[in-house]
């Protein structure tokens, strides 16, 4: 890849990014279509001045991971219609400085689930209270799944059942919680502590379908011991 004063610039903005594969995946792609670009990952604490520096630079399109999805929203031009309703953001796109926030994290947890379940009237429990959490709970919603949020911080996970018109359970009922879907949007199980598990063992029964969206590893240890 031939890098030169003419190269589009894309970025992930997070705090860890070591973990992501965007920049390979990226990368790939732009080297088989020809595309002049590069995809970079950029450790950021302050996001208000990174976004900043996205206007600077000239950055054309920018994911935002952890812990970023939901902060970033302040600083943005405007949101679609989508971001807006679930409260957060993981892809910014820059058009003639104009920057606009967008979300396709429920998109793409629910067309996941799709392929192995239904939606509708489900129990769905998701673990977490963050942007994707956020997102992906708007969108299970949406398809007429019922919503708990469990998150080990009571008053995150509070706010985000009531932002959601869901309920809030601590993680310590969670046995006692009806769950036909499970969904972890935790970093607990990422890269590099591959050993953590959001969840016990004996809190996984056979007849959940278990998502994590962690895919660095890409099959946790969550989803062997629900494969288990």
């Amino acid at each position: 890849m031939a890098l030169n004063s003419d190269t589009i610039l894309f970025a992930v903005l997070g705090d860890p990014v070591s973990h992501s594969l965007g920049p390979l995946m990226h990368n790939t792609a732009f080297s088989e279509l020809g595309y002049n670009g590069a995809y970079l990952a950029f450790r950021v604490k302050d996001i208000d001045k990174a976004v900043v520096g996205i206007k600077a630079f000239g950055i054309k399109g920018t994911s935002i991971t952890i812990p970023h999805k939901v902060s970033v929203m302040d600083f943005l031009d405007e949101l679609d219609d989508t971001a807006e309703k679930s409260g957060a953001v993981n892809t910014i796109v820059n058009r003639k400085d104009v920057l606009t926030g967008y979300n396709s994290d429920g998109l793409g947890a629910v067309k996941a689930l799709f392929e192995r379940t239904t939606i509708k009237d489900k129990n769905v429990v998701i673990l977490g209270a963050g942007g994707a959490a956020r997102a992906i709970g708007f969108a299970i919603i949406s398809e007429g799944g019922r919503v708990t949020v469990i998150n080990r911080t009571p008053a995150k996970g509070e706010q985000l059942a009531k932002d959601l018109g869901a309920d809030f359970q601590p993680i310590s009922k969670l046995n006692k919680t009806e769950c036909h879907i499970l969904i972890n949007t935790t970093p607990v199980g990422m890269f590099p502590g591959i050993d953590a598990m959001p969840v016990r063992k004996q809190d996984l029964d056979k007849t959940m379908v278990v998502m994590d969206i962690v895919y660095n590893p890409l099959k946790t240890r969550l989803l062997r011991a629900a494969e288990n």
